[in-house]
C-alpha cells in the first residue's frame, strides 16, 4: 500500500513542464501530428504554443493538408547512402515557431524550450539562432534526427529526450512515422 507521501509525491520539473507541453498541443487541429511547446526560464513558465495554420487563415481541417513532398540523401545505420522521401504540411506553422514568434528574445536568452517533439531542422535551425540554451522533448522525429543532434551540439545546446515520459491521459495523439 502507498502513503500518503507517496500518493501525493509531487512531479518532477521535467514532467511538469513535458506535462503542459502535451496540454497546450491538444489546441492543434493538425490531423498528422499535434505538437505543444513551452518555454520556461528557471522554473518560470513564459510562453507556450502549438502547431497550425496562421491565425485567421483556414487550418488543414477545413481547407485541407498543404504536403509538400521533398527527397534527401542521407546516411543509414550502416553508414550507407540512403533516398528518404519526406512529407511535410506547408500550411502549418510548428510549434516551435510560434513560440519563438510570440515570446521576446531577452526571455529566451539563456531558458529552455519542452516540446513534445523532437524538432525538425528548420525548427532546430531558428532555435539555435534564438538564445536557448536547453531543448527537451519526447517523441523522437526520426527524418531529422542525425543532423538535428549535430546541430545542437555544434551550437552548444542541450539536447535531451524524456524517454521514460508518459503524456497525460488522452493529450498525445498516435503519430505515424
Amino acid at each position: 500500500m502507498k502513503s500518503k507521501h507517496q500518493e501525493h509525491a509531487r512531479k518532477d520539473w521535467d514532467t511538469y513542464f513535458m506535462d503542459i507541453a502535451y496540454m497546450v498541443s491538444t489546441r492543434s487541429r493538425c490531423h498528422r501530428r499535434h505538437v505543444g511547446a513551452v518555454l520556461v526560464q528557471g522554473k518560470k513558465l513564459l510562453g507556450t504554443a502549438y502547431n497550425g495554420a496562421p491565425m485567421g487563415i483556414e487550418d488543414c481541417e477545413e481547407a485541407g493538408c498543404m504536403i509538400s513532398e521533398e527527397y534527401e540523401l542521407v546516411l543509414n545505420d550502416q553508414g550507407a547512402e540512403q533516398m528518404v522521401k519526406k512529407q511535410r504540411c506547408i500550411r502549418t506553422i510548428h510549434a516551435e515557431q510560434n513560440l519563438l514568434l510570440f515570446t521576446d528574445r531577452i526571455d529566451r536568452e539563456g531558458s529552455t524550450v519542452y516540446v513534445t517533439d523532437q524538432p525538425c531542422w528548420t525548427c532546430a535551425n531558428m532555435l539555435a539562432n534564438s538564445g536557448i540554451n536547453e531543448i527537451v522533448f519526447h517523441r523522437p522525429y526520426l527524418k531529422d534526427d542525425q543532423k538535428v543532434r549535430h546541430l545542437m551540439k555544434q551550437a552548444g545546446i542541450i539536447f535531451r529526450s524524456l524517454n521514460m515520459y508518459e503524456p497525460p491521459e488522452h493529450a498525445a495523439m498516435d503519430i505515424k512515422q
